[in-house]
């Protein structure tokens, strides 16, 4: 099992002297920004999509937008407006896909979905005295469409066992594509990553090594993971941990083995980031950063090999983005882009900002949606580039 305590206190402060610096622009505040329906205030360069669905979103040949409700598969030609509906089981009531999931097409039009089967969840009853919920049951599986969306086909399921989240899926310069998964281990309770990879465009899966980095707790380990190409074939693993930074895995053969495992110095709150390689070949991310924007402080959770073995900022409250040139090497100075308004009173309130999926409708123009909080918008990638 891979040692972290005695590097944690090293990457915190490498974090904060490597992805810090002033800031270019000022603090969002009710003064500069923009307040929206969901009880949130944005750049102005920022439009909500009102009643826009949640992503993840794909781009159809005859630019229509995919994405899927429910047990649904749902396609709108009008930029959102309406949806037309298409069933992705043949038999429905043994399915609900979870609003934690992935979906491509590829590059010869075959749509891909991964996701959590909702209706076989199982077997959660944590138990305190072993920090542990022995048996959880939470299964992977995929589905694909070869007619855009409108029937589906080789449902088929990947695991077992508890899946805290499917985040991401690319499709590489091989042609193979690769999805980001978990998978839960046990004695003592705690998340494992992993992907897998297909060849043939969905029909039959190969797992990869598991990143398994320890802890204890139903929020512990590495968890929710993001993934895009850098070059010379080689692909990027970045995924939440509770130790103040994402931590990095690559791999050099489409996903198959995963490597050269440590923490980054970007600095993350103990949630998902989405990483996106946009049209002008940047790379943009959108995460929740590790403390509020001009503070170096946020209340801990956990600690209490309950929650995670070691406490950990929870910070939901404002959505950051970034963009780098040099694929990841270094960043532009985070902007956030999205954060909670303390001024409305809204019933229930929002309490967060979080999960992000990331959309280019068109070339340098980006949707933005997000599971918790339920944030909807677009913006233009050369509005926030400096």
């Amino acid at each position: 099992m891979f040692k972290i305590h005695r590097i944690l206190t090293l990457t915190l402060i490498i974090a904060a002297l490597s992805f810090s610096g002033k800031a270019q622009h000022a603090y969002l505040n009710a003064d500069n920004g923009k307040s929206i329906s969901i009880g949130a205030l944005v750049q102005p360069d920022v439009d909500e999509l009102k009643d826009m669905m949640m992503g993840p979103f794909v781009k159809l040949d005859d630019g229509d937008i995919l994405t899927v409700d429910g047990t649904d598969c749902v396609i709108s030609g009008d930029e959102g407006k309406t949806w037309q509906r298409y069933p992705v089981f043949e038999k429905p009531e043994n399915f609900l896909i979870s609003d934690e999931r992935a979906i491509l097409k590829t590059s010869n039009g075959v749509i891909v979905l991964a996701f959590m089967n909702l209706k076989e969840r199982a077997n959660w009853e944590w138990n305190e005295d072993i920090s542990d919920s022995p048996g959880a049951r939470l299964p992977t599986y995929t589905v694909r469409s070869l007619d855009g969306g409108k029937t589906w086909q080789d449902v088929q399921k990947l695991h077992n066992e508890w899946t805290g989240a499917v985040r991401d899926m690319i499709e590489t310069e091989n042609g193979n594509v690769v999805f980001t998964s978990m998978m839960m281990r046990h004695h003592p309770g705690h998340h494992t990553v992993l992907t897998y990879k297909s060849g043939n465009e969905g029909k039959t899966w190969e797992r990869s090594n598991i990143i398994d980095l320890g802890g204890i707790g139903h929020h512990s380990g590495v968890t929710e993971a993001t993934l895009e190409s850098l070059p010379l074939g080689k692909l990027w693993l970045l995924m939440r941990t509770n130790w103040g930074t994402f931590w990095e895995a690559f791999s050099t053969d489409d996903g198959k083995t995963w490597e050269g495992i440590r923490p980054t110095d970007i600095p993350a709150s103990s949630a998902p980031g989405l990483l996106k390689r946009l049209e002008s070949g940047r790379l943009v991310l959108v995460w929740n950063r590790r403390f509020p924007e001009g503070t170096d402080q946020y209340p801990l959770r956990g600690g209490d090999n309950q929650w995670s073995e070691v406490a950990a900022s929870n910070h939901r409250d404002e959505l950051s983005m970034a963009f780098s040139e040099d694929d990841g090497k270094t960043w532009s100075t985070p902007t956030v882009i999205a954060k909670i308004d303390k001024s409305k009173n809204m019933d229930p309130p929002l309490r967060r900002i979080s999960y992000p999926y990331v959309f280019e409708r068109n070339p340098g123009e980006l949707w933005i949606t997000t599971m918790q909080g339920g944030l909807r918008v677009r913006l233009y990638e050369k509005d926030f580039i400096k």
